[in-house]
């Protein structure tokens, strides 16, 4: 097991009985053709299995949360949460691109940043932590990144913040964004990062978060907010 995985166990606060297949699901099939020697094994087949476990523990928080909604109401909502661009960013809020297992010509060509293979990551993700403790510790994984991410609608808040700030700043000329890393809090299963932006050396916001993209998204939202600019 790499030290990358202890760290991203130390991260998530869960620790799995199989190494092994925790290492399957960060390992994508480009890796796999460059290293078969090594037997390694992809993560199409957690993905597979992911993507269901997603359907059903959705499904159920869904079922429970919005009493008063139609079948096809809930089957719309669910599908704006397991989808791709959904996915993607539940992905980028814990770093899982960092961990991912690449072929050479993959990571050339920025396979790490690949808004597909992050959403296949993620899901294949949650179909190793099914297999390796069953549908309990998956709930109780998405309680902490995913279904607090749905709003009050049933949508999920999926607002690339640093992106619309960009956008206004770009579209105003207003200067030059820089995100700098301001410190680090809690223990090593609970680490939180704080995130400053600043502008031509002027700090706009601040955000804190348990990765360092997630702190920066909300350093972002901050500076929208300071700025009144809309984002909804």
């Amino acid at each position: 097991m790499s030290r990358d995985l202890k760290q991203l166990q130390e991260q998530l606060g869960i620790v799995f009985n199989d190494q092994a297949i925790l290492r399957q699901a960060f390992t994508h099939s480009s890796f796999v053709n460059e290293n078969r020697a090594a037997g390694a094994r992809d993560n199409e087949r957690l993905e597979f299995l992911g993507d269901a476990v997603l359907e059903l523990t959705v499904s159920e928080y869904l079922f429970a949360a919005y009493p008063n909604r139609s079948e096809g109401e809930l089957t719309k909502l669910r599908a704006s949460i397991v989808c791709e661009p959904s996915l993607v960013v539940f992905a980028e809020n814990l770093s899982f691109g960092h961990y991912v297992l690449l072929g050479k010509g993959e990571e050339l060509t920025g396979g790490r940043t690949r808004p597909a293979l992050l959403a296949d990551v993620f899901e294949s993700f949650v179909g190793a932590l099914y297999l390796d403790q069953g549908l309990a510790a998956v709930k109780a994984f998405l309680n902490s990144c995913l279904f607090p991410k749905i709003t009050g609608d049933g949508k999920p808040q999926i607002i690339d913040y640093k992106t619309r700030l960009q956008e206004h700043i770009q579209q105003h000329g207003l200067g030059i964004l820089e995100y700098r890393i301001a410190g680090e809090r809690g223990p090593a299963h609970e680490k939180e990062f704080l995130s400053e932006v600043h502008m031509d050396g002027i700090l706009l916001g601040a955000g804190s978060g348990r990765s360092k993209k997630e702190a920066e998204q909300q350093a972002a939202r901050e500076a929208l907010y300071k700025m009144n600019v809309t984002v909804e």
